[in-house]
């Protein structure tokens, strides 16, 4: 007589249960999450689905007499975060250190595939040692699989990399492909080849941290976005970068109706926050919280080029994406650093419909050997590429320096800005006024029996003349020149008459970034 038909159902079931129970007990046991219980820690409650879980490895030449892992190594499935719905997977370090096989490659697939067809954020939680070498060659070829789908599904639904653990070889560029990648401070890791293989290919004696860790590659390679002590922090900033985007590129991005609750209790201090002395420092950071909603600011790369700010926040509701030079760290130059990372957030943005708002105090790129001999022309050309390039509305604050070349770069009307704001403060020039007048007058400031006073007057004419907001507001390359604390309300109003914005596109395959 047959056996019941849910037999195998059960008894499938009841393996898979235990095998999972063991595994997440030898992670306890190293004070370590699981892949199946981070999943359950990001998503909303009885959320999860679970995609493919009985599949199960083909490993060549590998001892059969260890248990055969059910899922082969990776959680994939659907969830929602926050009531919106997300795919996600999840590596399970337990099982050959995370390794990639051509089965976890198909689940991997099919879940990019997925997100991109019902047009649905991606996460993925990510503990790898790389390409499985009992695999072979396979394996290679799954990772290029991945890699081909993370181009694909690049500006269409957003994705998030959570490096929960140490990654290693292909592991650590598929991350690399994707929008984000938040990292665990002092737990996960990034780097092509470990300590060991750098020591006895170089002689090196480098520490996992120095090599690959999260601070480094939040500060110093700029390969990492979000920093976080623990998997809870790195799930709660996955939520939070969650909220400010849309799910995927036909959507705009969420709305939160907002009342005056949602007005900045310091946006009443704005009006003095701006120094007289153009060669006194200010932090951009309060400045902008003075004006977006409930003073919250979501910053992306932080750590990172400084002297530049990206960030998310809202503005009466409104989603918008903020690239600001920060005067307190070298005077908000852009460097390198600063135009790579500010290209790279302004095409996100533009990507996802979210409008670009800029905040101007450059006194220009900085100059050197070394910023010349590392391409600061071909590296400063990505900043300028990507605004004009960017068709979302863009609106641009000049709160104080525009100067040179940067006035162009940072959202000026000519690289395609919808409306440009200044302060009365703003200085709009070629150059700085004690600069100008140095080059202009050399000679008559030579031959003068008292230059300082000559100077003086001299630097108030050119003012006057050239550098006030005024003089560029009557040429039409300034829209309007207000009080700081009347640029949250007319904000709004910009984001409010823009939000329908179409720009007609070339007929073209893309253009050619200088890379």
């Amino acid at each position: 007589m047959p056996k019941n038909p849910q037999h195998l159902y059960n008894k499938r079931n009841q393996i898979l249960k235990q095998e999972r129970d063991d595994l997440i007990k030898k992670r306890q046991a190293k004070n370590l999450n699981h892949a199946y219980t981070r999943i359950l820690d990001l998503v909303d409650n009885d959320s999860f689905a679970e995609i493919d879980q009985n599949i199960i490895h083909q490993c060549q030449n590998f001892d059969m007499n260890q248990k055969i892992i059910y899922g082969d190594g990776v959680i994939t499935g659907f969830a929602k975060i926050n009531e919106r719905d997300i795919y996600l997977f999840s590596h399970d370090a337990v099982f050959l250190g995370g390794a990639l096989g051509t089965a976890f490659a198909k689940k991997v697939c099919k879940v990019m595939e997925l997100a991109n067809q019902n047009g649905c954020p991606l996460i993925g939680l990510n503990e790898s040692s790389g390409a499985r070498i009992q695999e072979g060659v396979s394996s290679l070829a799954g990772y290029a699989d991945i890699f081909y789908k993370n181009v694909k599904l690049s500006g269409v639904v957003p994705q998030i990399s959570l490096i929960l653990g140490p990654c290693a070889g292909g592991a650590v560029y598929s991350p690399a492909l994707t929008d984000f990648v938040i990292m665990v401070n002092k737990q996960s890791y990034m780097f092509i080849t470990g300590p060991d293989v750098v020591k006895s290919v170089t002689g090196e004696t480098v520490s996992f941290e120095e090599l690959g860790g999260a601070l480094m590659h939040n500060q110093d390679s700029g390969v990492a976005h979000l920093i976080a002590n623990s998997d809870e922090e790195a799930f709660n900033l996955c939520q939070t970068l969650l909220s400010y985007l849309p799910s995927n590129n036909l959507e705009l991005p969420p709305f939160i109706e907002v009342g005056d609750e949602a007005i900045p209790e310091s946006s009443n201090l704005l009006d003095e926050m701006i120094p007289n002395d153009p060669s006194k420092s200010y932090n951009m950071i309060e400045v902008i919280k003075a004006i977006v909603d409930f003073e919250e600011l979501f910053e992306i790369s932080g750590f990172f080029a400084p002297n530049i700010i990206t960030a998310f926040a809202r503005i009466g509701g409104n989603t918008v994406g903020i690239v600001a030079n920060q005067p307190n760290y070298l005077a908000g130059v852009l460097d390198i650093n600063a135009s790579v990372k500010g290209a790279r957030f302004i095409r996100f943005c533009d990507a996802f419909n979210i409008p670009i708002l800029t905040f101007v105090d450059v006194p220009g790129y900085l100059p050197g050997t070394n910023q010349e001999k590392n391409g600061i022309i071909r590296h400063g050309a990505k900043l300028l590429y990507a605004y004009c390039e960017a068709s979302v509305a863009k609106l641009t604050v000049i709160t104080r320096k525009a100067y040179g070349g940067a006035f162009d770069v940072m959202g000026s009307k000519n690289v395609g800005a919808d409306f440009n704001i200044a302060w009365p403060n703003a200085e709009i020039a070629v150059m700085g006024a004690s600069g100008a007048v140095n080059i202009l007058y050399r000679k008559e400031l030579s031959n003068c029996k008292d230059p300082a006073i000559l100077k003086d007057e001299l630097i108030e004419n050119y003012q006057n003349c050239f550098s006030n907001p005024y003089v560029a507001a009557e040429q039409g390359f300034v829209d309007t020149v207000i009080l700081p604390s009347s640029t949250r309300n007319l904000l709004i109003n910009l984001l409010k008459i823009n939000q329908n914005k179409r720009i007609p596109l070339p007929n073209r395959k893309h253009g050619n970034i200088p890379l």
